[in-house]
């Protein structure tokens, strides 16, 4: 489903709901990370003419062709930015004027000069040191290789001591929008999540908000650690409406943890896929977000939208965020399911072609002016 009325339709709801951004407040943690781009380079041909190795593919045969031997492999820096799935969905948010209050490890006790600009977007708290990334990127995609040392210190502990129990719930309290991103590499999650679901969402008051859960590539973690993780994000939807977002990876992981048949790669057994966690998992909405299109999940409805898919995107290391920012940023602004799943995937689409983060006019001038398949 990607028709032209979908997109009129979506469309004039946002330039209808527009100005309304400004009064949501959203409350985003709880990682953070300097990311370094980088391109593996194939030949040198000159002091600042290189060819790129293109694919993933071709970077493994290189590494394969040195077992036993020995090899070196040149990268090259493309750009240094802020990193984790919690600042780049938090600025994604801002920029569609959303306040945003975030909370993670940015630099302690001082904020890392990277997020400069970020706190010139959002309220921002730091409790730890940063993790760091190198992003290899390719044309089919890219390896993610991180140093996370700093990451075990961000846990309920240090959130109490150096950020504060008592402000934890009241930016809780005072949002419509609340995100726990990054699962897999803060290990410390769990016993975070039990804790805000013990001496947090009891004393919560006033209407539902939206919570959303990202998982974050979790097959290095055990299956036990997962089926916990569930569990607990079961639990907060006695107090919230809670979205699951997943990367097409993702969903056919957490689908295999739970016993459920994951042979039907098609776009259509993988709505049935994300049904059948819905179901499972309890909860309001799941969504599921592979390269080339996006699907979304709730009680009433479900919807497969294609996106403006481009072979050679400028950046791809923060675009399943930019999808999940503009997926909630719908969801927020009363959309239907296919239209926030429109919303993600334009989002993810502009952002992956500019390597920056759209407006809401910038949304909305990119689903008018559809790109056509490249």
């Amino acid at each position: 489903m990607n028709t032209p009325q979908l997109r009129a339709s979506c469309a004039n709801q946002l330039q209808s709901a527009a100005a309304t951004t400004g009064g949501i407040n959203a409350f985003i943690g709880l990682d953070g990370f300097v990311d370094e781009i980088l391109h593996v380079v194939d030949k040198r041909e000159s002091t600042d003419k290189y060819l790129r190795l293109p694919t993933i593919a071709q970077y493994a045969e290189r590494l394969a062709a040195a077992a036993g031997k020995s090899t070196n492999v040149e990268m090259v820096t493309q750009l240094t930015k802020l990193g984790g799935n919690g600042p780049i969905m938090a600025n994604a948010l801002a920029s569609f004027g959303i306040k945003v209050t975030y909370l993670g490890n940015l630099g302690y006790p001082n904020i890392h000069p990277i997020f400069a600009d970020f706190t010139r977007q959002a309220e921002v708290h730091t409790i730890a040191e940063p993790g760091y990334t190198d992003a290899l990127e390719f044309e089919d995609g890219k390896i993610i290789c991180g140093k996370h040392k700093a990451l075990r210190d961000v846990n309920w502990e240090n959130i109490k001591a150096r950020f504060g129990a008592d402000k934890f719930l009241a930016k809780t309290q005072a949002s419509q929008f609340v995100g726990f991103v990054n699962w897999t590499m803060l290990t410390c999650m769990n016993d975070m999540w039990a804790s805000i679901l013990k001496e947090i969402c009891p004393k919560l008051t006033g209407p539902r908000r939206k919570l959303f859960f990202d998982l974050a590539d979790p097959e290095k973690r055990t299956r036990a650690d997962v089926l916990k993780a569930l569990g607990l994000i079961a639990d907060f939807e006695k107090y919230f409406d809670a979205i699951l977002g997943l990367n097409e990876k993702e969903a056919y992981e957490v689908g295999g943890h739970l016993d459920f048949d994951t042979k039907d790669r098609s776009p259509e057994g993988l709505l049935n896929l994300t049904k059948q966690i819905r179901d499972r998992v309890k909860i309001s909405t799941v969504v599921v977000h592979p390269v080339s299109y996006a699907l979304a999940v709730n009680s009433k409805e479900s919807a497969i939208v294609e996106g403006p898919f481009t072979p050679k995107p400028l950046i791809t290391t923060g675009a399943g965020d930019h999808f999940n920012a503009g997926f909630c940023l719908g969801q927020l602004l009363g959309l239907d399911i296919p239209s926030s799943v429109l919303t993600g995937v334009s989002t993810s689409g502009f952002y992956v072609r500019t390597a920056k983060s759209p407006t809401v006019s910038d949304l909305i001038g990119l689903i008018k002016e559809w790109p056509a398949r490249s």
